[in-house]
């Protein structure tokens, strides 16, 4: 049997793991819709770790801003301008 301990420190580092490869896809999307669903990730990724961390009242914060208020915000100023960045 697996020591509960362990797994949520797996769980922890599977997140970490995810987290930076979701700020990498971010980062080299063209698409700026994309770039915002991966940096949306990213930020839940993030609120999981707060979480495993015991740090309950950031989650409590961190989740209504960065998965949901930025987001919507960036998603916003895209649809004013142009959805692909140019080269």
């Amino acid at each position: 049997m697996i020591d509960p301990q362990v797994l949520v420190l797996g769980i922890g580092a599977l997140a970490a793991l995810a987290s930076v490869v979701a700020v990498y896809f971010a980062v080299i999307e063209r698409n700026l819709v994309r770039a915002v669903v991966f940096s949306a990730i990213q930020s839940t990724l993030y609120a999981l770790l707060y979480y495993i961390l015991m740090a309950p009242d950031i989650v409590l914060v961190y989740v209504p801003v960065a998965v949901g208020l930025y987001p919507a915000v960036i998603l916003f100023l895209i649809s004013k301008t142009e959805r692909e960045e140019k080269p």
